[in-house]
Order: structure tokens, then sequence, then C-alpha cells
């Protein structure tokens, strides 16, 4: 009896302390695997037997083996992950457009440049073909250098929905394997022992989950885990995995967003309730930060060629008959696009039956946004316009001008419901490039010459003409500024072409202000005098002659002022160029500086997670040495109980 039972106890001992020695070396070998969970063999003492009035032991027993866990790390480590993947991603995309908005000869702002100073040789030289030649040279530059940056964000966007749809390819597959993962872990609740190294894979499956969307998760007392997005859509729920899928965004179709699969349809997610991972950084980028850039770049380029287009019609080409051929506009842009929701009210085959239409009625005006319309029923006009980029909103109706940009009602008009997308200047560099191709199409000269009489007793000259007017209130007309006094008091007479009066007054000029003073307009142009008019002076403004049209380089300098003129927001062009630089620069360092942050959060958070759940190679040494130490000193108990049951089999042999 006695030797059986130190014989049991041995035994016990031994299986206790080898059960060790596996989970150390198991430990050990896992050590540099991410995310195992160190465990250890959880021992207890077996309850005594009453024998000869006493307890006597009966060994040990393992009453389980258990994790090192902790899910509150578990799950500040995974929430930590997915917001340094959204930082990362999104300052990712940030860099490649970043190139769009580069500084130097190779960027958009020195294009500019160039094509001004093309326009100062001109204004020097009106009449040299080889000038005019490089103008148009420098404006294709230019165009190509706008059209390049709309290609890099075309290519962004492409870049964007091919990550998309990796990643939604990646998160179906991990959440089939966490339902997988929870059909096994519940069966092996029925064994009564939990399935660490199941756990461990669920909890890893979770961890990169974490890094494409932003999740929550609730264990079920089955021990499944079931995992929500986007503020509680079922993504796992126990065995059954939900399907995210890449959808074409209801408002732009060239934008993507995320949906959740739903039986036989989608449900697309609100961008702003993912919370974090690369597919929320990757949406965030396209839904702000790239349609920022497209707008700021396309109200530059809008700006640019409307000042340009506007002036160059105003000037006179060298096509014949001379003298009488307007310039033409030199660049064309992308139509401002109005895009009607995927959502809006579609006639019996399926079109829509509401329209809108944008121009651009006032080009220094636009704002760098895009814009929603939508029906307000507390509106007067039934319609409200939002400016999507601060969220300004206003009421409108067909026919009214919003930030330089016309809304027109189509035929049918918008239906109840419907909602649009205004994109004034979003796509403009898409369509922007050069239109002149002769050298003669360039409007040098100005319609208008300004000139005073021999005759003229005072100091009176011209300082500048512009021309403010296309075409002229009175084409062929000639302006004459009689003075009646020594102090700037003074007659005008309008003459149409065959030299009859068309229109006549009295004024006042002061040194320094252009004539004539608002809002009077002469016949469509703006006189700068200089020096001190005498009673008798006259200066006159008439049509260029065609024999002094290619000597005439007035509207040359009209077009190289426009250098120093606002084209928008009250900016200039090179004005405008280093705002958007400095924007797109404190833009991607603002991204740079938070990827930083959150993946110091992240590496801190994971510290505290391994610090518990992760393997301390000194530890386990220190163990291995412990269990080896107890499995030997079991091993004696084994040797000595078997020496005691062969005396007792040599005493009962004599």
């Amino acid at each position: 009896m006695g030797s059986s039972t130190l014989l049991s106890l041995g035994l016990k001992a031994m299986a206790a302390n080898y059960a060790g020695l596996q989970a150390t070396g198991q430990n050990v070998a896992n050590a540099n695997v991410a995310g195992y969970s160190r465990q250890s063999v959880q021992m207890a003492t077996a309850p005594g037997q009453f024998i000869d009035g006493f307890f006597m032991g009966r060994g040990v027993d393992i009453s389980t083996i258990s994790r090192a866990h902790d899910a509150l790390l578990t799950r500040e480590a995974a929430a930590s992950k997915s917001l340094s993947a959204m930082d990362s991603a999104r300052l990712q995309m940030l860099s490649q457009i970043e190139t769009v908005f580069k500084p130097g000869e190779s960027g958009l702002g020195n294009a500019t440049s160039v094509l001004m100073g093309a326009l100062s040789d001109l204004s020097s030289q009106p009449n040299d073909m080889a000038a005019r030649q490089v103008v148009l040279s420098r404006a294709a530059d230019l165009a190509t250098r706008f059209g390049e940056a709309g290609a890099a964000f075309d290519q962004a966007q492409g870049s964007v929905s091919s990550l998309l749809q990796s990643a939604v390819a990646e998160v179906n597959s991990l959440t089939r394997s966490i339902a997988t993962s929870n059909q096994q872990i519940a069966a092996s609740r029925g064994l009564g022992q939990p399935a660490n190294d199941l756990l461990d894979e669920r909890d890893r499956l979770v961890s990169r989950l974490s890094t494409h969307i932003k999740v929550s998760t609730v264990e079920a007392s089955d021990g499944t885990l079931s995992v929500f997005v986007a503020g509680g859509q079922r993504l796992v729920l126990g065995t059954q995995a939900g399907q995210l899928t890449v959808l074409k965004d209801p408002n732009d179709p060239e934008r993507k967003t995320v949906g959740l699969i739903e039986g036989a349809s989608s449900r697309a997610l609100d961008p702003d309730s993912l919370g974090g991972g690369s597919i929320a950084g990757l949406l965030r980028f396209q839904n702000h930060d790239l349609v920022d850039a497209r707008n700021t770049i396309g109200r530059l380029a809008t700006g640019v060629a409307a000042a340009i287009n506007a002036q160059q019609q105003r000037g006179l080409s060298l096509q014949p008959p001379l003298g009488q051929v307007s310039g033409s506009p030199m660049f064309a842009l992308g139509a401002p696009l109005a895009l009607a929701n995927n959502t809006n009210a579609r006639d019996a085959s399926g079109l829509f039956i509401g329209s809108v239409g944008l121009s651009i009625v006032d080009a220094a005006a636009l704002q760098a946004s895009d814009y929603e319309l939508s029906e307000n029923a507390a509106s007067a006009t039934g319609w409200s316009l939002t400016r999507l980029y601060d969220g300004l909103r206003v009421d409108v109706s067909s026919g009214d001008v919003v930030d330089g940009v016309r809304i027109d009602f189509g035929v049918p008009p918008p239906q109840a419901g419907d909602t649009f997308l205004l994109q004034p200047v979003a796509r403009a560099v898409h369509g922007m490039q050069r239109l002149l191709t002769d050298p003669r199409d360039v409007a040098a000269a100005s319609p208008l010459i300004a000139t005073t009489a021999a005759g003229n007793i005072g100091t009176v000259a011209v300082a500048a003409l512009q021309v403010t007017s296309t075409p002229l209130p009175v084409p062929g007309g000639t302006t004459l500024l009689s003075f009646t006094s020594d102090s700037g008091d003074y007659d005008w007479q309008v003459l149409d072409s065959a030299g009859a009066a068309v229109a006549s007054g009295s004024a006042r000029w002061t040194a320094g202000q252009a004539l004539p003073p608002p809002p009077q307009d002469f016949n469509g142009f703006s006189l700068q005098l200089s020096g001190v008019p005498r009673s008798g002076d006259v200066v006159s403004v008439a049509p260029t002659s065609a024999s002094g049209l290619a000597t005439n380089n007035g509207n040359a300098l009209a077009l190289l002022n426009l250098r120093d003129q606002p084209v928008a927001g009250g900016r200039t062009a090179g004005e405008l160029w280093a705002q958007i630089t400095a924007e797109i620069g404190a833009r991607v360092q603002s991204a740079q500086s938070a990827a930083e942050i959150s993946e110091s959060v992240s590496s801190q958070s994971e510290a505290s997670r391994s610090s518990v759940a992760g393997v301390n190679l000194d530890e386990e040494a220190a163990l291995l040495i412990q269990y080896q130490q107890s499995y030997q000193a079991a091993a004696k108990i084994l040797s000595m109980a078997q020496l005691l049951f062969d005396q007792l089999l040599e005493a009962t042999r004599t």
C-alpha cells in the first residue's frame, strides 16, 4: 500500500513537471511569433485521502494550462494599430500628389512666370513672329503642366481604388477566418479547457483586421467573438462572416466608397464612421485631400486662363482683314460639372429626369470648393446650395450666381428629393489646352490708340490705355476729350465710324485718377493721363489703323500686366500658387506628424500588451531549471518507491 501511494505521488509529480517543461518549451519556441501569448501550467494539490486516522496527500493535479492575456490591452493595441494604419495610408497618398505642387523650374508657378516672360518679349517686339511663336509655345507648356496635374490626380484616384479593392479583399478573407476560428473555439469549449493557440490565432486575425478597418468586439458565452464596424454594423457574428465590397460613390462615380453586402444588395457605409484603418485613411484622402487639391489647382487654372482669354479677346490679331479681327481665346478648359446623385429620380428608360447646368461668369470670384444642391422645404426657393469646403449654405433658384458660378435648372428641373454635386473647377485642368496655333492669332495690338493733339500747350500725356469691353460699345468709334480749363474740366464726345456724335458730356479730371470716372463709360476703355492739361488741349482715343497694327503693343502690355492683377480670391497667379504650395506643404507635414505620433502610440500599446502576454526568455530559462529539478526529484521518488517495493518482494520470499 505504501509503495503504491509513493509511486502515485511520484508519477503525478513527474507528469505535472513534464507538462511544465512542455509549456515552457512551447513558450521558448514561440518567443518571436507575433501575437503569441505565454502559456503556463496551473497546478493544484490533489484532494487528500483519510488513512489510519490521517489525511494523506495524493500529490498534484494539472488544473489547466492558462494563457497570459489582457483583453483591455489587446483591444487598445488593436485600436491604436488601426489609427496608425489610417494615418500612414493617408500620408502615403498625400506624398504621391505632393509632386504636383513642386517648386522650381518644373512647377506650375514657374510655367506661369515663363509665359509672362514671353509676353514681356512680345510687348517689346509685337511684330516679331518668333516672339509670337514663343508665346504660343509657353502657353502650350502651361496647359501641359496643368494637364499633367490632372493626370496625377487621376492616377492618385486610381491608386485609391486599387488599394481599396485589395484592402476589402483581405478584410473579407480575415472575417471568414475569424468566423472559422469562432467555430473551432466554440467546439473546444465542450472539452472544458481553453483552446489557447486558437485564441491567439483569432487575436492575430482581429489585429490584422484592425489595420484595414477599426473594429469593436464582443465575446459571447460560448467563446465566439462578434466583430462590428462603423458604429455597430455587423461584420462577424458568431460563425457567420459578413462581407465588404467597393462601391461607386453615389455623388461622384469616379470616387469609391465601401459598403456592406446584405443579401442581394449592398449598403454603403458612412466613411466618417469608420474611425480608423487603411480604408478610412484612403477614403479621407479621396474625399477631402484629393478634392481640395483638384479644386485649388482647378481654380488657379481657371483664373489664369479666364484672365488671359478675356484680355486676348480685347485685342486685335494680325489675321486679315487687318484691324478688324479680334483675338480668340488662348486656352480651353474642362467644363464645370453638375453630377446627379445616383438616387435621383429617373424615367422609365433609367435616365435622370431633372438636370442642372453650370457656367462660370466671374472667374475671379471662384472658390476652391465643390457644392451640394439639395431640396430644402424651408427655403423660399425650395432649394439650397451648400459649399462643402466650409459648410456655407444659401438658398438658390434657377439663374442665380453664387461664387462666380451661374446655376441653371434644366427642363425638366430637378425633382423633389434630388441632390446634385456641383464641381465648378474640379475638372478644369483635364480639358485645358492651347487653342491658338498661328502666331498671327496672338492679339498683341489694342483696338484703340490714345494720342494727344499736336497743338496742345499743356504737358498732358497718355500714361496707359486699357480696353475694358469686348466688343466695344461703339465699334470703330472715336472719343474726343477737350479740356475747357486749366484745372481739369473737360468735354467729351463719342463719334461713330462715320463721324457722327453718338454721346457727349462734361466732367472733371483729377491727377492720378482714371478716365472716365465711374460709372461713366465713354467707349469700353480706361485711360490714365499724366502731366498738366491746359484749356484747349485735346486727347483722342481712336481705332488702331491697319498700318499701325503690327507695331501696336497695347494689348500685349495689358496681357503682361495680368501678372500683377488678381485672378482669383483677390490674389495674383504667383500669390495664389504660393498659397497653394504652402497649404499642401502644411497638410503633408501635419499628416506626417500625425502618422509619427500614432505609430509611436501603437508601438507603446503593443509593448504594454507584450509585457503581459509576451515571452520573457530569462524567466522561461529559470522555469526550465525549476521544472528540471522538480522532475528529477519526482524521479527520485519513483526510484525510492521501486526500491521499497523490491525490498518488500524480497522479504516475502524469505
